[in-house]
């Protein structure tokens, strides 16, 4: 596949707009060719009237269809071979290792997602059946069921050029739900994005979905974002990236005529707390696991540990001062992200002790790792510290007593994780720490680190505001299906009439609940 700079609509491909745009290496600041065209507001318009078009032969698409859908995408995304890799590499500054890595992460989840859909038992169904002769009135039939809200508009995010962009997570479970998909892709990797919206689009033809099933467009401003979000025919929106990015998109999708929800993913601190017992034990070997899970991947990752908090414990702290300054930096995605990271850690310099400054590479937006320390009293005083610092750099806050350990973790915003590190007798002696923790993030993780976010069943990658609008949801794993599902209930229907997932006979063979019991 060759890359062309056009908007991907359906199964057209246009370039109408008079703005051109380019990728940035962000090891050495080369403009990358080719240019690519920036969406035009009719260019929009055309992508989601296709769409709404769709969705009324998509949603009824069975679940085994939409699996091979997935699957094809999938095989398409591995066809690319080495062309995707290397853009990947110019336009991200990651090495091949984890091109590799993501790749198979996101042709993985997709074949996840075409396995639950063939299993069928996501869709949640619930048959009451009729009692026409109950006393002392008849019990009507109910069947309820998932079903699909409609278009949905996705935004790339800058840190995942394959996991979290065009084919990622969120593309991924609104296509299985049976949702059309208008991505927005990112403006730091137009190539990479243009050549997986190459291999969706195919996948789209070759297994017979409906022209407007997917669309890609570029834009590097808020227009076409915005617009997207706004536009009638989009009934959910799917985002990853800053609190400020994600806040203004659910504001604009609240204020609309017709709400609709944003399912943004907006970052996290994921605080660390290392209790007394485990200090004792193993604190140089946990403090060194941290400072590599800082900087892993130059800390970009929405799951990168911000914050540690520990008991006084010299030889943690003699540990963070003796290694961190040889922690290795690198380059970061983008010149903006390098400055806000700059920005972010000189600031809170200012109201810390700085611990270690770790080494830079060579590079156009290379950066060092900082690791800063403060004691509980100037990081109550300082509430501006809690915020999140985008890079590989963290902050270790000392208190004294078990209870400002406590106060601390009470005082909380949303977070993504929270990860406590302790032995059995800690566990039991700080069980209110983790209660207080449960109610503040999506996953609690014991004696690990966040980063690392298993694609699975049973993976919540989501918490409370300001980590996510909506903390009842994930953005990772087979449950982010339901973000973009509605159920619906089907009284009195004759048996014919009814989906599959409700008939008697259960022809999908799915687990359902029948009259309040779990059988097949």
């Amino acid at each position: 596949m060759q890359l062309t700079g056009r908007n991907i609509v359906g199964y057209e491909t246009f370039s109408e707009g008079t703005v051109a745009i380019q990728s940035i290496n962000p090891a050495t600041g080369e403009a990358l060719a080719p240019l690519f065209f920036k969406a035009t507001l009719e260019e929009l318009d055309y992508a989601a009237e296709k769409a709404e078009k769709a969705f009324q032969t998509y949603r009824k698409k069975s679940g085994f269809e939409k699996a091979n859908f997935l699957e094809k995408i999938a095989e398409e995304i591995e066809n690319l071979g080495d062309t995707l890799l290397e853009r990947y590499m110019l336009e991200s500054g990651l090495p091949q290792g984890r091109a590799v890595g993501e790749r198979g992460r996101t042709t993985g989840q997709l074949r996840l997602f075409a396995n639950l859909l063939r299993e069928g038992s996501w869709v949640n169904a619930r048959i009451d059946a009729g009692m026409p002769d109950r006393q002392p009135l008849p019990r009507v039939d109910l069947r309820s069921m998932e079903r699909p809200l409609g278009v949905v508009g996705v935004f790339g995010a800058s840190n995942f050029p394959l996991a979290f962009s065009v084919a990622g997570g969120d593309t991924t479970s609104a296509l299985a739900a049976g949702c059309p998909v208008i991505v927005k892709a990112h403006p730091a990797h137009l190539g990479t994005s243009e050549l997986v919206a190459q291999a969706v689009q195919k996948a789209a033809e070759a297994t017979g979905m409906p022209d407007g099933v997917f669309s890609m467009l570029f834009d590097d401003g808020h227009e076409i974002g915005m617009a997207l979000v706004k536009h009638p025919a989009v009934k959910a929106i799917g985002f990853t990236g800053s609190l400020k990015g994600g806040k203004a998109l659910f504001d604009a999708a609240v204020s609309r005529p017709e709400p609709i929800p944003v399912y943004a993913e907006m970052g996290s601190v994921n605080p660390v707390f290392v209790l007394p017992g485990i200090l004792a034990e193993k604190g140089r070997a946990v403090a060194n696991a941290y400072l590599a899970s800082v900087t892993l991947g130059v800390g970009q990752f929405c799951t990168n540990p911000g914050i540690l908090f520990l008991q006084n414990d010299k030889d943690f702290i003699d540990e963070i001062e003796n290694n961190a300054p040889n922690t290795q930096g690198g380059v970061m995605l983008t010149p903006g992200i390098r400055d806000a990271y700059v920005r972010g850690t000189e600031h809170s310099k200012q109201f810390t002790k700085v611990m270690g400054i770790g080494k830079a590479p060579a590079g156009h937006t290379a950066v060092e790792p900082v690791i800063l320390h403060t004691d509980i009293e100037s990081w109550n005083a300082q509430p501006d510290l809690a915020e999140e610092i985008f890079g590989p750099t963290s902050l270790i806050v000392e208190a004294n007593t078990k209870e400002e350990i406590l106060i601390a973790a009470q005082n909380l915003t949303g977070h993504l994780t929270a990860t406590v590190h302790g032995t059995e007798a800690d566990f039991e002696e700080y069980a209110e720490l983790l209660e207080i923790l449960e109610q503040k993030v999506g996953r609690l993780i014991l004696n690990g680190f966040p980063t690392g976010v298993e694609v699975g069943h049973a993976m919540i990658h989501g918490g409370p505001f300001p980590a996510t609008t909506d903390s009842r949801s994930t953005s990772v794993g087979t449950r982010a299906i339901t973000r973009f599902t509605r159920p619906v209930s089907f009284q009195d229907f004759p048996d014919a009439l009814l989906p599959d997932e409700l008939k008697n006979d259960n022809p999908l063979s799915i687990w359902r609940m029948v009259d309040g019991e779990l059988k097949k």
